[in-house]
């Protein structure tokens, strides 16, 4: 295997073009790699690149490791880094790994979803944002072109006042998740609620964020309703973690809880 650790992003771009691997953190790749799913003949490590882990204002290098967004990201995205693997996996797992590699559980997606936040690609070509619901298209798959590398996220100019993320799974720590979630309430009551592990791609849940959007002093009913509506929006499957009827359960009382958390 022929490694190649450039220190300029376009160097870095020139091996993707010729057909290089990328490596970030590896707490994804080098998995697949020790179980023999892959055997990538190039790999370009991307760890020397300055301005891939830089974090300026609302635009987050892709190489900041889940430590760095625990300690200063935002309130719900810190609080998605947080449940992310060991701390081990935190001071090497990087964002945009995790991007590339879009699990459906995904921890760290469903803050991006809740923000509208975007996604920078470049290549060779030049460069280009594309929104959230745009780069994630199934499982494990994504926008990115062959040529390109995930170079930031890029968070919207304003974040809502409130937001905050919960993860159910089978146990309290490194686990992957059967649901998560993230739900914001701002000042005027817009809400917006996003899922991971419900459905192919991270969703958001337009009926249930329209209907509680609209209750500035939201009731009982008014949240039980939301909770119904989550659970009715979300896509989930039954796999070896949970089945289709729990994970719409889950779905529902975790959004109805930090919607709750949101209104305190």
């Amino acid at each position: 295997m022929k490694v190649h650790h450039p220190t300029t992003l376009d160097e870095a771009l020139a091996a993707v073009e010729a057909g290089a691997v990328p490596l970030a953190g590896g707490t994804d790749l080098m998995v697949e790699v020790n179980f023999g799913h892959i055997r990538p003949d190039h790999v370009v490590g991307l760890r020397r690149i300055g301005e891939l882990s830089s974090w300026e204002d609302r635009r987050i290098g892709a190489m900041v490791t889940w430590r760095t967004v625990e300690t200063k990201g935002p309130k719900a995205y810190a609080e998605a880094a947080r449940t992310v693997g060991s701390p081990q996996i935190r001071n090497a797992g990087t964002i945009g790994g995790n991007l590339g590699t879009a699990s459906p559980a995904g921890d760290g997606h469903p803050f991006l979803a809740a923000v509208d936040a975007g996604v920078e690609l470049v290549s060779r070509r030049g460069r280009r944002v594309l929104a959230w619901s745009d780069f994630f298209t199934g499982v494990k798959r994504t926008a990115r072109q062959p040529e390109e590398l995930i170079t930031a996220v890029v968070l919207p100019e304003r974040l809502p006042m409130r937001h905050a993320f919960g993860k159910v799974g089978v146990r309290n720590a490194m686990v992957i998740a059967t649901v998560c979630a993230v739900v914001t309430r701002d000042e005027d009551g817009a809400t917006t609620a996003a899922f991971g592990s419900v459905a192919p791609t991270p969703i958001r849940a337009p009926r249930a964020e329209e209907m509680i959007s609209a209750e500035p002093k939201p009731t009982e009913s008014a949240l039980a309703e939301f909770q119904r509506l989550v659970s009715e929006e979300v896509q989930p499957i039954t796999d070896h973690r949970s089945t289709e009827a729990y994970r719409r359960h889950a779905a529902g009382v975790l959004a109805r809880r930090l919607l709750e958390r949101c209104l305190r």
